[in-house]
């Protein structure tokens, strides 16, 4: 019997020819420090087939059967197996394997079952795998299947094992073949065991997955798998991965931040997942329809990826880009009520989070120039999304008396404490609010503040003057819940009260989700990106806008620390009252640019970015969902980041790496040279875009970059306060 080549040993001979792919370290995060920050996961770009290790914590010593298929990120998988090596009568038993040995690539993926004795390694293809199983020990082995929902099943014919199961409703199939007929099967419920010998020997088990029919799945397995070796399969996924992690190439940096680039770069490829099968796939209205000139993509959670992860997108896929755009209208189209979806899985569209930010996406991909999309049918689809659903968290249904309160007013009201200091009172929320995810009243009020702006900017060129007065009248709402004393934005009752007193740290009862959302009002006082100059006026002007900030910075707990988390245990990475681990704090270290402080910018930025991502197993400080907190490092390990998706400009930061190469549509490069960059040298001095001198602007210009430039940045390790006021 031929022994398997192990991942490990294949990084020993790869190493003298490294690619782009050999600096991905999937196992960045996988430890969290409160939450669930990072799984290293195998699949192809945007691959439908997606794989996960079977313990989903590093600290886990013990598994149960694993899902060979990932419908939703982060979701529990379908299609569940585990390899036996024992006496027959115990296949069926409880199994909890113990693991040791894990390699993760996003090529290839192997674990070492000690418990069985079994190797198992695999390698995806788009819509499918090969999955290789060595048994290395005497007695019986078998490959035992399993369903995650009640209505699957599985029928083995020789060789051939087919399967259904489901996922939120909906039917997943699988197709697939063992390299030797089992010598026996055995069923007991909705289990299936296939035993094969009891001498060491190797089973390899080549399947795939379909969303449409078990037929489909058969023709995708003659597509993608049928034929191929391990190693055919795998080199295919490397050399995907090569062609997208190379469209960035930078030099210089340290080598974990090398890692860590081309880890966070990877992990913006996670999602959208392309789920088109055969120019078709399978839609929100339960029939199959045809693709067309457009893949269907599908799996985003907006609340994350609007900030950075889908302007990235803008950058380096704009023909995917615009294909995840007109999925969104088509899931607009075939779902009962024509709403946007705001986290959408291959299911129906979950709603979570607050706020409706599928408008940001259209917007930004329209001003930077993404071709494709019915843009004036995402005008009129959004418009209709905003007036005719309710705002409240986490709930998908019709406006509610608390939407009807924001029309009229023009905030969300909130509750008042009880007295007992806990969570606002229960019987003045409607029926249809969440009990758990609160009114969020601040947040959401925010959130739709910007999402109106955006609907606007699409109304100026699509709708009418009614609906361009009507939505910057929203966008304007934020301005209701400012405190102008005490310089945050503060939740009013429906009498138009300010709530008294606050503690603005810790108010809003778990996850502060009475009045704002995973984070506390220091956050929340930077939530309006739409008006990020009216608020450095609002906070007195830039001297008010600099203090604010390094108040944030500096603000300390007041309280044990273990307090804090038990009250805001999503707002990890902390700096002070900063959160770095959670999404609306992204774009806040670049405000000192809007306050006139460049330097100050540059100085946090390379702080937060040395602080909390890492290469190492805790390098990943909060909720990595499916891109968007890698998409900032992305952005702001180049250099600069999109501030305000919807406008078509960066702020400059600071350049990590000495050269920047970002390959572009149609040939084009844009080109970052600062030769002098360090963990020291962080601050710009001067700046030339193609020889001329940027004369000191924080904006790079979206037109610019795409269009193909060349930057030099001269660095220094001592801030210039005048660069960039």
């Amino acid at each position: 019997m031929r022994a398997f080549v192990s991942i490990a040993a294949a990084f020993t001979v790869i190493a003298a020819n490294a690619e782009p792919i050999d600096e991905v370290n999937t196992e960045i995060g996988n430890i969290s420090h409160m939450l669930v920050p990072t799984l290293p996961a195998t699949q192809r770009p945007n691959g439908m087939f997606r794989f996960t290790p079977p313990a989903r914590s590093f600290t886990v010593d013990r598994v149960r059967p694993f899902p060979l298929q990932i419908v939703s990120h982060r979701a529990p998988g379908v299609f569940l197996l585990h390899p036996y090596s024992g006496p027959d009568g115990g296949v069926f038993s409880k199994w909890r394997g113990a693991w040791d040995q894990q390699h993760s690539r996003p090529d290839r993926f192997s674990v070492f079952f000690d418990g069985d004795g079994v190797e198992f390694r695999l390698a995806p293809a788009r819509r499918g795998a090969i999955a290789e199983f060595n048994f290395e020990r005497n007695g019986g082995h078998a490959i035992v299947f399993s369903t995650a929902a009640k209505g699957g099943g599985y029928s083995l014919d020789g060789a051939t094992i087919k399967g259904r199961d489901e996922f939120k409703g909906m039917s997943v199939y699988l197709h697939g073949e063992f390299s030797m007929s089992p010598s026996s099967s055995r069923a007991y419920g909705r289990d299936v065991a296939a035993f094969f010998g009891s001498a060491p020997e190797r089973v390899s088990f080549r399947f795939a997955i379909s969303y449409i029919s078990a037929e489909q799945a058969a023709r995708n397995f003659a597509t993608e798998i049928s034929g191929r070796d391990f190693g055919e399969i795998a080199d295919g996924a490397r050399a995907e991965w090569n062609a997208k992690l190379g469209k960035i190439e930078v030099e210089g940096g340290t080598a974990q931040e090398r890692r860590v680039f081309y880890t966070a770069l990877w992990r913006t490829y996670e999602r959208m997942v392309n789920v088109t099968e055969d120019g078709r796939y399978f839609g929100y209205d339960g029939k199959v329809h045809e693709a067309g000139a457009f893949d269907y993509y599908n799996d985003d959670w907006t609340w994350d990826t609007y900030r950075a992860a889908h302007p990235l997108m803008c950058l380096l896929e704009p023909e995917s880009e615009a294909a995840k755009l007109v999925s969104y209208m088509r899931m607009a189209e075939q779902n009962r009520e024509g709403w946007l979806p705001t986290f959408p899985t291959v299911a129906g569209d979950i709603h979570g989070m607050n706020g409706f930010h599928v408008p940001a996406l259209f917007l930004d991909a329209l001003v930077k120039g993404i071709n494709g999309p019915d843009y004036a049918a995402a005008f009129r689809a959004a418009a209709h999304t905003e007036r005719t659903s309710s705002r409240l968290p986490w709930f998908r249904g019709a406006p509610c008396s608390l939407d009807a309160f924001y029309e009229k007013n023009g905030y969300m009201p909130a509750l008042r404490p009880a007295t007992d200091g806990g969570w606002a009172k229960d019987p003045e929320w409607p029926a249809e609010a969440t009990h758990d995810e609160r009114r969020q009243a601040v947040a959401v009020t925010l959130a739709y503040s910007y999402d109106a702006w955006c609907i606007a900017e699409l109304a100026k060129r699509f709708g009418s003057k009614e609906d361009v007065d009507e939505f910057l009248r929203k966008s304007r709402n934020f301005r209701n819940l400012w405190n102008d004393r005490t310089k945050f934005f503060h939740p009013k009752d429906s009498e138009g009260r300010f709530i008294e007193p606050i503690d603005y740290r810790y108010a809003g009862g778990q996850g502060a989700r009475d009045y704002y959302d995973e984070n506390n009002a220091w956050t929340y006082v930077w939530d309006v990106q739409h008006a990020l100059p009216e608020l450095v006026k609002m906070l007195g002007g830039p001297a008010g806008a600099i203090a604010k900030l390094d108040a944030m910075f500096n603000e300390p707990y007041g309280r044990p620390r273990w307090q804090f988390y038990n009250v805001l245990p999503d707002s990890t990475g902390e700096m002070g009252m900063f959160a770095m681990g959670n999404e609306p704090s992204f774009h806040i270290p670049y405000m000192y640019n809007f306050a006139g402080a460049p330097y100050l910018t540059q100085k946090t930025v390379r702080k937060v970015l040395r602080a909390w991502f890492r290469d190492d197993m805790m390098g990943m400080c909060g909720d990595e969902d499916g891109g968007g907190m890698s998409a900032f490092a992305v952005f702001s390990m180049m250099g600069f980041y999109p501030v305000t998706p919807g406008r078509p400009e960066y702020q400059w930061g600071s350049p990590v790496f000495r050269k920047v190469v970002l390959h572009l549509a149609g040939g084009r490069t844009f080109v970052i040279e600062a030769p002098a960059a360090s963990q020291d040298v962080k601050y710009i001095r001067s700046m030339t875009i193609d020889g001329k001198d940027a004369n000191g602007s924080t904006v790079l210009p979206h037109a610019t970059l795409a269009g193909g430039a060349h930057v030099k940045v001269q660095m220094s390790a001592r801030p210039d306060p005048e660069w960039g006021r």
